[in-house]
């Protein structure tokens, strides 16, 4: 496999296999033949439209065959791809826009036009909105040659930024995580190897394309690998339990939530669920007893753990013939090419068995934050180290275990959340002085989050009516689950708010 760049491996593999189903929507078959003609009538109304290489594209809309054509269609034409989340709002959309510069907007189902139409005028660097069937894109790439797009996408080198991944961080707004091209390839293809993805899967995606996970290992990976991915614009779980059987579904990602729940119907109803035979799941523990319940009830060959990160791409993966107890309790071993190392908070390595924050290190490390050096900095050390923030332990094997996590982020239904972002947002609201937020365990979702607010001077705060606001303005997975007014915040001996306290109550008093 020596691609290189993601336009490349597309040719060859349309080239070689031109009749392989890549695309299964509803009734709708997309083959490798299909998604390069498609790719590339979108790439030549972008480079009619004045897209040029490196410049970035943002991609809005639920996961669909739309979505992948118009994501191979940016790559072919050199650009940049931007995913906007399709539970963005209108504020969360504009202000990675603005952030990365996007030149084009591309719309696909799921965002409404009305925050749209009210964003444009304050996005001065976005000349072009295309709104689906993007009709006048495919007529403006009319004027662009077959030949002259042909060597835009073969120009593309492996070195090129072909994502700006948005990341949840610590300082109230989403950074760009920048990845090329050689960093997707090789790890994608290293994943699906481990994975055992191959042409005769048929692969669910559940995990939206503008995740990390839903385009790269999801989007990208069935394209690498010719298996056929089937898009899951909104995940509801009696409809995948169909689908499952409906479509002879053999591979499956999600959080353990997913597989509980997967269990739980068919507990319930008679579904036939026997074409499964890999599920992959990414946490810091999955419950030895959901292994086993999965191998039995549903006779699956392989329950893989890994852990990843947006700006580390694959860190570490479980393999075939791992003991369940490997499974359960770690994300096993490092995948070809990346290091590992657990340190303490002088940053001096630890014994196996030791707790510390987990370095990873590696071609698989971003290329740094989009036009933000000094974040970069305080990520990727001096000696190539990314600084992950999540605390593990290594054992004697070499299997690593997620024990906690070093930043306040906390995850709902597989997405991190940002509680500094949450908080930003709450406070454009306009009734709040202040606002903090913490997560906690929430057996629906994993962890949920919990909103303090200290209304301003005068104004009266009611917890629902914010939370329908917050449900107006951010994406779902955002919003908190509870929201509590107090008169003030506790602070710690530097003055700074108590965030500990806050989780402790928060735990403590679920029903304030």
């Amino acid at each position: 496999m020596d691609w290189g760049t993601l336009p490349r491996m597309l040719r060859e593999q349309a080239d070689d296999h031109a009749a392989a189903t890549i695309v299964a929507e509803g009734g709708v078959r997309m083959t490798m033949a299909g998604l390069r003609v498609a790719a590339a009538d979108v790439a030549r109304g972008l480079i009619a439209l004045g897209v040029a290489p490196g410049d970035r594209v943002a991609m809005w809309g639920v996961n669909s065959a739309y979505w992948v054509a118009h994501a191979f269609g940016i790559w072919d034409a050199g650009g940049v791809i931007v995913p906007l989340s399709s539970r963005y709002k209108g504020i969360e959309a504009a202000q990675l826009i603005e952030k990365t510069g996007a030149k084009v907007l591309i719309t696909g189902d799921g965002p409404t036009a009305v925050p749209l139409a009210g964003l444009l005028p304050e996005l001065p660097g976005l000349r072009h909105t295309i709104v689906p069937p993007a009709s006048e894109l495919r007529a403006l790439g009319a004027r662009v040659s077959a030949r002259e797009a042909e060597e835009r996408a073969l120009a593309v080198r492996p070195e090129d930024l072909c994502e700006i991944m948005s990341t949840s961080g610590t300082t109230g707004t989403p950074k760009g995580v920048m990845l090329d091209h050689a960093q997707v390839v090789r790890g994608y293809w290293d994943w699906s190897e481990i994975v055992t993805l191959n042409e005769h899967d048929r692969y669910p995606i559940i995990a939206p394309f503008s995740h990390g996970f839903g385009l790269n290992a999801g989007l990208v990976a069935c394209v690498m690998r010719r298996a056929t991915m089937v898009p899951i614009p909104i995940f509801t779980p009696d409809a995948l339990m169909s689908l499952i059987s409906a479509e002879r579904v053999t591979i499956l990602a999600g959080p353990p939530t997913l597989f509980h729940r997967i269990l739980d119907e068919l507990d319930r109803g008679s579904w036939d669920v026997s074409s499964l035979r890999v599920a992959i799941c990414g946490a810091a523990a999955v419950p030895a007893t959901l292994i086993r319940r999965l191998a039995e009830r549903v006779g699956l060959e392989r329950m893989i753990n890994a852990y990843g990160l947006t700006e580390g791409t694959v860190v570490s993966m479980t393999r075939a013939g791992d003991p369940i107890e490997v499974v359960a309790n770690t994300t096993g071993r490092p995948v070809p090419g990346i290091e590992v190392k657990i340190v303490d908070d002088d940053g001096k390595e630890v014994a196996p068995g030791e707790r510390g924050e987990i370095l990873q290190r590696g071609y698989g490390v971003m290329r740094g934050y989009w036009n933000a050096p000094e974040h970069t900095a305080e990520a990727v050390d001096a000696g190539g180290w990314l600084h992950t923030g999540d605390v593990g332990v290594l054992d004697e094997q070499g299997n690593l275990a997620i024990v906690d996590r070093k930043k306040e982020l906390y995850i709902v239904n597989g997405f991190n959340v940002s509680p500094a972002e949450v908080e930003s947002l709450l406070l454009r609201e306009g009734s709040l002085a202040q606002a903090a937020v913490v997560g906690v365990p929430d057996s629906a979702t994993g962890e949920a989050g919990v909103a303090y607010v200290v209304p301003r001077p005068g104004a009266a705060v009611d917890p629902d009516t914010l939370v329908g606001w917050a449900r107006a303005n951010m994406s779902n997975y955002k919003i908190p689950k509870r929201v509590v007014v107090v008169d003030a915040l506790p602070v710690n001996v530097n003055g700074k708010i108590d965030k500990q306290v806050l989780r402790d109550r928060a735990r403590q008093a679920p029903g304030e």
